[in-house]
Order: C-alpha cells, then structure tokens, then sequence
C-alpha cells in the first residue's frame, strides 16, 4: 500500500512563495511518475504538474508554467512543488499523486494513489 502526505500549504500574500511536500512510503517510489495537482472548492480536480520517475521530464499546466517547479528526491521518497509569484487563483487544496506509470499526465483517471491534500490560500 502506497501512503502519501502532503504538507507546506499555509497563507501568503499574492507575490509570495511556497515549498509544498509530499512524503510517500511503500515500495517502488522510484519508479513511477508523480504529480501535483488542485482542487477549488466547487470545482474539478485541475492537473498542476508532473515529473517522470527519473525526474528527466516534467510537465507543467499553462496556468502555472514558469511560476511553479515540480522537483523529486528518490533518496528520501519527497516530492516537492516551488510555488512563486503567487495568485489568488492559485487558492486550492494541493494533492500529491502516483502514476500509475514511469510518466506523469494531465489525467486524473492515470493516478492510482492520492494523498488527503494541504491548503494553500493566497491573498490580495
């Protein structure tokens, strides 16, 4: 069984920054994609960003790209997401995910493992 847990969520002001974690446990965490995604109250499930499993290739939402960096550390089984220039509409849950693959995609349905998520709340 795959465990992930999220944490780092807190509230900033729109400019400001944020380091969100994720910690999985269980075997193999090496050799599958993990992403990030987002949920507003009200509103889909939003795909954030991805890294593959040797942290080669990532993949990163429109909305996000060249704000946000998705990073992993096989060694210590963390995903990370650098969060910068914040904006309000960055204000979701955050969850952290497992692909069911060596890739990570767009689509919820390619995610076999979900943490419970952590707030992040970004104020004008």
């Amino acid at each position: 069984q795959v465990q992930l847990e999220e944490s780092g969520g807190g509230l900033v002001q729109a400019g400001g920054s944020l380091r969100l974690s994720c910690a999985a446990s269980g075997r193999f965490f090496s050799g599958y994609g993990m992403a990030w995604f987002r949920q507003a109250p009200g509103t889909e499930r939003e795909f954030v960003a991805s890294v593959s499993r040797s942290a080669t290739v990532t993949y990163y939402a429109d909305s996000v790209k060249g704000r946000f960096t998705i990073s992993r550390d096989n060694a210590k089984n963390t995903l990370y997401l650098q969060m910068n220039s914040l904006k309000p509409e960055d204000t979701a849950v955050y969850l952290c995910a497992r692909s069911k693959s060596i890739w990570g995609t767009a689509v919820v349905s390619e995610y076999d493992y979900w943490g419970q998520g952590t707030q992040v709340t970004v104020s004008s």
